[in-house]
């Protein structure tokens, strides 16, 4: 009986001092109101699905009609029309799950309540089972006994509890398999997948769309985070004595109440990538109801990173719900040639394959090429290096800069991880820079990331032929490219060859493998770490060595064709269009 009521008298003071008196009933009715609003606004005009934007491309003659291509686009419009009740089932779910997590946090603080005032009437102890008594002797009884247990063994025993008076978690509705799109270069992998994230505005609200490079980078800035956070003590003591200070207990039963507080948080904290993955869409809702999709541009496991960092986050986001479409020049099985991590990488493929359907995009042809041949007019590459090719660069330059209006200047563009990058010339969304900055320097693709979504234009003069000699710079100058590409983003050169001969080496030789190098980010000391498949050994002038006979010949020619192929496609009209805020411009 005096248990029951310390019990029932710290329930009363739980309630009484909650910061949140309505709290349930008040998040009841916000998400019931989600609710409602997400099921009006179906009924709101809706995008051209993957399959009607595909014909109309060719009914246009923008396109030419590829089997593979329509077969493509069928199994998206049919996931698109999956993903319309998804919506709907997710929203229910995510009510079900918001009133389930507040009883959750109202019984757990009851519970933590009832210790609290039995510690605080000296019978704490008689509470607690004798099996923890036990343990927590016996880890005292050492000389060096192990922080945390006993406070590990009190969490867990609480979560039991919860689970018995709450119920576990709500199990969210079965997702609609997602799309694994692979095949070769310019076969319309991207273009297809970027249609169907077109036509999921207006029914699903919490989408995203990542290249590799952006993703990586994404993961290491949420890390980053999540570290710091656990680092910085000060916040999260200040969060926890906002609710703890008023209670009616002495000095050191609240110390105990926070310290337990704080273990808890440490502990769903612990685990980083599924934290990481948790962050990766959620930080960008407005609130947490309704399906999420996620569009993922050329997956590759090119360094242990990138398998630990994907395995991690991908099987979180696919196992809570989210409806993945992905493209990659690679099956899932043969993503992993060189065997990194092979154990977590074949987590990873298990994971793709449960809830992806795997698409082979079977055609050999090269569609940006074939559409570029009909293009009269590819006046945004001038080559070679001679007077005439940099008379019309320069003219294209005054013409453009002129009609965006503004004075020409230089300046500063934040990066990352405290980063800064400097532009020589810019004017109103137009960025103009040499070869030698942006690619003969350590920097890397959170730099042409920050160059991309800044300049819907940039211009790039002096581009040499790519040799081993430059591998470094080569292989930069394809990172640059597919920023630039995946931003959708204007570009104009001048270079030393044309774009086909400009892989093609010279008396130096060939070049190797270039896209297992693509990835750089965070600055250590002077350098940028990369994320490449070596030991880490470095030449005096920062270019990785001994590495060359662990690189596969394929996937070489593939970041060279891939960088082509791309670069063939931007001067095309069919990719002009899409550029924003794009002045026009007559070329002579």
């Amino acid at each position: 009986m005096a248990h029951r009521t310390v019990v029932r008298r710290a329930r009363s003071i739980a309630r009484a001092l909650s910061p949140w008196p309505s709290r349930r009933g008040a998040v009841d009715d916000d998400v019931r109101a989600r609710f409602r609003r997400g099921l009006s606004s179906s009924a709101s005009p809706k995008r051209p699905g993957p399959l009607e934007q595909y014909k109309d491309l060719i009914k246009q003659g923008k396109l030419q009609h590829d089997p593979y291509q329509e077969s493509v686009a069928i199994e998206l419009e049919n996931l698109l029309g999956r993903l319309e009740q998804y919506e709907k089932d997710m929203e229910e779910y995510h009510m079900k799950l918001a009133n389930w997590e507040n009883k959750r946090e109202d019984e757990h603080r009851r519970i933590l309540m009832g210790e609290a005032e039995m510690k605080q009437h000296g019978n704490i102890w008689s509470s607690v089972s004798k099996q923890r008594n036990k343990l927590a002797e016996k880890w005292m009884s050492r000389n060096r006994p192990e922080p945390g247990v006993g406070k590990w063994v009190s969490y867990l025993n609480r979560e039991r509890k919860l689970d018995s008076i709450v119920g576990r978690r709500p199990t969210a509705p079965p997702a609609p398999r997602g799309l694994y799109l692979y095949g070769n270069v310019g076969s319309g992998k991207t273009m297809l997948m970027d249609m169907f994230y077109s036509a999921t505005d207006g029914i699903i609200k919490h989408r995203r769309r990542y290249h590799f490079h952006e993703a990586m980078l994404e993961i290491n800035v949420r890390m980053h985070q999540i570290w710091k956070k656990q680092v910085e003590d000060k916040p999260l003591q200040s969060s926890i004595s906002s609710w703890i200070m008023n209670l009616p207990f002495d000095t050191k039963v609240k110390e105990w109440l926070a310290a337990e507080e704080r273990y808890k948080q440490e502990v769903q904290m612990k685990n980083i990538l599924p934290a990481v993955a948790d962050m990766f869409l959620i930080d960008q809702r407005e609130d947490h109801g309704g399906a999420n999709v996620l569009c993922f541009d050329e997956i590759q496991t090119v360094d242990v990173f990138a398998i630990v960092a994907l395995s991690g986050i991908l099987s979180r986001l696919l196992s809570s719900g989210t409806v993945l479409v992905a493209t990659s020049n690679r099956a899932p099985n043969d993503l992993n040639q060189d065997g990194m991590q092979r154990d977590i990488f074949l987590k990873l493929v298990r994971k793709l394959e449960e809830h992806c359907q795997t698409i082979l995009i079977g055609s050999d042809i090269d569609y940006r090429r074939l559409i570029a041949e009909r293009c009269i007019d590819q006046a945004h590459f001038f080559w070679p290096l001679d007077g005439n090719a940099q008379k019309e660069f320069q003219r294209v330059w005054h013409e453009i800069t002129s009609k965006s209006g503004g004075q020409i200047t230089s300046t500063t563009l934040g990066v990352m991880f405290g980063r800064t990058l400097d532009v020589p010339e810019s004017c109103n969304g137009v960025a103009r820079f040499t070869f030698e900055h942006l690619c003969g320097r350590p920097v890397g693709a959170a730099d042409y990331i920050a160059v991309a979504r800044n300049y819907h234009t940039v211009f790039i003069s002096d581009i040499p032929k790519m040799s081993m000699s430059i591998r470094d710079k080569a292989r930069r100058f394809i990172t640059l490219i597919d920023e630039l590409y995946n931003h959708h983003c204007r570009l104009v050169c001048s270079a030393a060859s044309s774009i086909d001969d400009l892989f093609q080496g010279t008396e130096d030789g060939t070049l190797f493998d270039l896209e297992s190098f693509q990835f750089e980010t965070e600055i250590e000391g002077s350098k940028l770490r990369r994320d490449v498949l070596a030991e880490g050994n470095m030449s005096s002038g920062g270019a990785p060595t001994g590495i060359i006979s662990m690189l596969s010949g394929q996937e070489e020619m593939f970041a060279f064709r891939r960088a082509v192929s791309r670069l063939i496609e931007m001067q095309t009209p069919l990719y002009l269009d899409g550029v924003q805020s794009l002045p026009i411009i007559q070329m002579s």
